[in-house]
């Protein structure tokens, strides 16, 4: 026994140093973004990438998601929590803040893209291409657009650009409520988990939102009016999204972590999540028709109304690039070769 108790004595810190160094190899990933835990990010988006970065990292990695800004701050701070550590990894869109991401906005102009399966790989070339200096001090794990914003009308049935005019609509960023005041609209910049609150305390008629968006906010509860344009047609209107890493974060990684991080980023992954976007619109859409909520499209002359309104927004957006030394028209013309590249 004494011999025993000896043995287990001496071993001792062997085992408790095995033990620490095991433990030491696990790196829990912080990762934070502004919707409820039943979003389309957080469920089909971070937590398949999580249990697959977990399995090829033999359980190194693993993940602690905080939703619905857990970790303090608001919606457009997170760009910046990435970057000072506050998280390790944030899904945001940088636009919250206007005129901070200027070249990346881009994507933003009205009647881009027809899809995210097809704006995303083109908007994540883009950033490599124009605008790594507007995303310096993050590692960019990967960048998307969303499924296209439409009209949400809370008690009123609008069918034309002339129907919209006067009412006040929330739009998401800087490039879209432009395109909202281009149409006659009073626009409302707001992130989107506000916009609940603001229809029902009749802040707002309305609101561009995507179908994927609808649902964590329960829009099709309170907005009972949808106007979109015809499937297939480049989106009215669109947000950029980036998902960042803190470089301080990854570079403490050992090089095989590394190496797990950076195959299941970049490219591959900003198309993939597009496609995930993309197929959010229809399990929307009869989530709103069981609401009995009224689907509106514009028709043909409507869509041409606006397109021709918001001409003014791409040429402000030019001479808003000019006027911090870049040439707006040529990226704008990147960005549509791009889109054409990947299919859109």
């Amino acid at each position: 026994m004494k011999r025993s108790t000896r043995l287990c004595l001496m071993f001792a810190p062997a085992f408790a140093l095995a033990a620490s160094l095991a433990h030491a190899q696990e790196v829990v990933l912080k990762i934070h973004h502004f919707l409820p835990p039943g979003a389309t990010i957080q469920k089909l988006v971070f937590e398949p990438w999580c249990e697959k970065i977990g399995k090829e990292s033999a359980g190194k990695l693993k993940c602690q998601l905080y939703p619905s800004m857990q970790l303090g701050g608001t919606p457009p701070q997170l760009f910046d929590q990435a970057r000072d550590g506050v998280a390790d990894i944030v899904w945001t869109l940088p636009t919250y803040q206007a005129g901070r991401f200027m070249k990346s906005e881009v994507f933003e102009l009205p009647f881009m893209a027809k899809s995210a399966e097809v704006g995303s790989p083109a908007f994540w070339e883009y950033i490599q291409k124009h605008s790594q200096d507007e995303f310096r001090g993050v590692k960019l794990l990967a960048a998307h657009l969303h499924d296209g914003s439409l009209f949400h009308f809370a008690t009123k049935r609008v069918q034309t650009v002339d129907e919209m005019k006067g009412l006040k609509v929330r739009g998401p960023t800087r490039i879209g409520t432009r395109f909202l005041a281009a149409l006659g609209v009073t626009p409302v910049q707001m992130p989107l988990p506000q916009v609940p609150e603001a229809i029902s305390k009749g802040v707002i008629d309305g609101a561009m939102v995507p179908w994927e968006g609808t649902p964590p906010i329960k829009l099709h509860e309170i907005a009972k009016y949808a106007l979109d344009n015809a499937p297939g047609q480049p989106k009215m209107s669109n947000s950029i999204f980036v998902i960042a890493m803190n470089p301080a974060k990854y570079d403490s990684l050992p090089a095989d972590l590394k190496k797990v991080i950076d195959a299941n980023s970049g490219l591959a992954w900003s198309a993939q999540i597009g496609k995930v976007f993309d197929g959010t619109t229809e399990p929307a859409k009869k989530l709103a028709t069981a609401a009995n909520n009224v689907f509106d499209t514009l028709a043909p002359a409507e869509y041409t109304k606006m397109q021709a309104a918001s001409e003014v927004v791409v040429k402000e957006w030019i001479t808003d690039v000019g006027a911090k030394g870049g040439n707006g028209q040529q990226l704008l013309d990147d960005a549509k070769a791009l889109i054409k590249k990947h299919g859109g």
